[in-house]
């Protein structure tokens, strides 16, 4: 009998093989994966993206505040979604003179909010955003992505909705409800018997974002969409915690 140690693999976690998926659905249609830093100045966290001083986004309960060095200008923040990246994006993208006819890029990575922990809910999280600027982008756009993104990562022909909503970055915004995967819309307690299920954020661009970019808004107009990597996870897998994701168990990551 051989007496050499069993040889244990190692397991991706979850949240890294939908990052990984998402990605590699994006990057299959033209768009590239980009990262930016976690600790982002107010600017690129708030102001650039439309955010009002007194939004209620900007509050202690909401948002982890950092105490500035001498030698920072500007406030600093944990960022509150991948939205900065976005911003950086567009301003480079501008300041080379829009060398590329378009501007197509996925954001996934951490994000942070001061809030209760819970089932659905976590301090740290993740993220994914998309971008799309060019000079005749439209809804219709978006709508096509998003469809060709969740068919993908479920596996199936999935519709995609889009409701009126309110973000102070986009205009007009639209709430993304994708056709239940599970029934494919019949209903179940999935998509709590509606067929639908509420999955991200999006819209076209606001004007005065691309303005604060750099951006001629007068030539370029774009899409964008937001979402949290975490519960596309736990659809997918039928993880029923968000927790599961972060502590640690390995008996959760030896399953993938």
């Amino acid at each position: 009998m051989s007496n050499t140690p069993t040889q244990l693999t190692g397991h991706l976690h979850p949240l890294t093989i939908m990052i990984d998926r998402i990605s590699s659905i994006m990057t299959e249609i033209g768009f590239d994966v980009v990262d930016g830093p976690e600790l982002e100045t107010e600017f690129h966290n708030f102001d650039a993206l439309n955010v009002p001083k007194d939004h209620p986004s900007r509050d202690m309960q909401d948002t982890f505040w950092i105490k500035p060095r001498l030698e920072d200008k500007d406030r600093l923040v944990l960022r509150t979604h991948t939205s900065p990246v976005q911003i950086r994006s567009m301003q480079a993208w501008a300041s080379g003179g829009y060398k590329d006819d378009i501007l197509a890029v996925v954001v996934p990575g951490k994000a942070f909010r001061n809030e209760a922990t819970d089932a659905t809910h976590e301090a740290q999280f993740h993220q994914v955003e998309g971008l799309l600027i060019g000079r005749d982008i439209s809804l219709a756009h978006l709508k096509g992505v998003l469809r060709h993104l969740f068919t993908e990562i479920f596996g199936k022909e999935i519709e995609v909705r889009l409701r009126a909503s309110f973000f102070p970055f986009t205009e007009p915004s639209a709430e993304i409800d994708m056709q239940c995967f599970k029934c494919e819309g019949s209903g179940c307690s999935v998509c709590k018997q509606s067929g639908w299920i509420e999955i991200m954020g999006a819209g076209m661009v606001h004007p005065n974002v691309l303005h604060n970019c750099g951006v001629d808004s007068s030539k370029y107009q774009g899409f964008a969409f937001g979402g949290g990597i975490d519960r596309i996870a736990m659809l997918k897998w039928g993880i029923d915690d968000v927790r599961l994701l972060y502590n640690g168990d390995l008996r959760v990551v030896n399953q993938f």
